[in-house]
């Protein structure tokens, strides 16, 4: 019941297990041959920092946060892809089908009357003065060419 107590899995609490005088200042040690680098000691600089705060004024008086802001160094960005030129930047998949965009689609006969098309139509109106909604903002014109280079069917 005794060894239970001193044991608590992997680590021991028996004073056999500690470190000794002896082990602590091992001849690789003083040396400076360390096996381990966090048994390494911290050599401190010997200059003088010039990072603020070090005055007592400075201590009174804390740096605003435009200082702090001015001396921070931003962390790259590990998802950002380096493009070789801005048009690829633009549209990294390539994705993007025609380059000007279109305004407000209108059904050819204003919307009035009966429906009897099977195929959905729409003119394009023009861009409206206030904003376009999402849907209508992502809206594209494809020229005939556009189509013919990607190898798609002319649906005109």
């Amino acid at each position: 019941m005794s060894e239970s107590r001193e044991n608590y899995g992997d680590y021991s609490v028996d004073d056999e297990d500690q470190i000794t005088g002896e082990d602590a200042l091992s001849g690789d040690v003083l040396e400076g041959e360390v096996r381990d680098e966090l048994d390494h000691g911290i050599v401190t600089a010997d200059h003088y920092s010039t990072d603020y705060g070090n005055t007592p004024w400075e201590e009174e008086h804390r740096e605003c946060i435009d200082q702090r802001q001015h001396q921070e160094i931003p962390e790259p960005d590990p998802y950002a892809v380096e493009y070789d030129d801005a048009e690829e930047a633009d549209d990294p998949d390539g994705r993007e089908v025609g380059n000007k965009r279109a305004g407000r689609l209108v059904d050819p006969d204003q919307g009035g009357g009966e429906d009897t098309d099977s195929e959905v139509y729409g003119i394009d109106a023009g861009i409206d003065g206030a904003g376009a909604s999402a849907e209508e903002a992502a809206m594209h014109i494809i020229d005939d060419e556009d189509n013919d280079e990607d190898g798609d069917e002319d649906y005109s």
